[in-house]
């Protein structure tokens, strides 16, 4: 019996660590994909811009809405919405068991939902972003912030951002977003300076990339080096049992 052709077994094992490579990458994009939160100046006890960036998973539907959720322990004294062109904004208060003190006034309640929708057929496209800004404060005397959100898509169909993030734990499936608050000292800042901060400009392209994409693609480099390691072992073994 004929042994198999070195170059007919290694075009084989070739196809099938390509394949598991593609397969790799695609699990890496997806997790990429989170509703995130950010802030270049959000201090506990200050004031600051929330940057929320909202990439569209959907290959066929836009996003047309999305509803932030504030919960209690992140209460603001003052949130007010930077204006998106395309898009209409809705606040939502709701009562604080405690009232708060802020610039001396006491506030008795606070925004809890911020409600984005798209206007008149827009949204986000398909392989397409977007930013929404809020600007508010005084941030609570914490380390990080959750924020649970909600993205709408135009075929009605719904991606619920809302599941905690526990330290020790693997991330979950649809994480809320988190905004981590840097130390320092209560922020004196008017509520008119404090909003001016929001005056940043979208950005055009979405360089964002977690850990958990950037790892699953580092297994598959990996994983490739491995194989092609293997498969030239198998050759040279291959080459040793075909008859001259």
């Amino acid at each position: 019996m004929s042994q198999p052709r070195p170059l007919a077994r290694l075009a084989a094992l070739l196809l099938a660590v390509l394949t598991a490579l593609a397969a790799a990458v695609g699990f890496a994009a997806p997790a990429s994909a989170h509703v995130t939160v950010s802030s270049d100046d959000a201090a506990a006890g200050g004031y600051g811009k929330l940057t929320f960036r909202v990439p569209n998973e959907s290959d066929t539907a836009s996003t047309v809405a999305l509803r932030i959720q504030i919960p209690e322990d992140a209460a603001m004294g003052s949130l007010r919405v930077q204006p998106l062109p395309g898009w209409t904004a809705t606040l939502t208060s709701a009562e604080l068991p405690e009232p708060v003190t802020v610039h001396g006034q006491e506030i008795s309640s606070y925004v809890s939902v911020v409600e984005f929708r798209a206007e008149g057929g827009g949204g986000i496209a398909p392989g397409q972003f977007q930013e929404f800004a809020l600007s508010g404060g005084p941030f609570p005397d914490a380390d990080q912030l959750s924020f649970p959100t909600v993205q709408t898509y135009g075929d009605g169909s719904e991606s619920a951002w809302i599941e905690p993030t526990v330290a020790g734990q693997e991330e979950p499936e649809r994480p809320a977003p988190v905004l981590s608050l840097t130390a320092g000292a209560p922020d004196t800042t008017t509520g008119a300076a404090a909003d001016s901060a929001a005056a940043g400009e979208t950005h055009e392209a979405d360089g964002h990339t977690d850990s958990p994409g950037a790892l699953a693609l580092f297994l598959a480099i990996l994983a490739l080096l491995t194989a092609l390691a293997g498969v030239v072992l198998g050759v040279r073994a291959g080459r040793r049992t075909v008859s001259p």
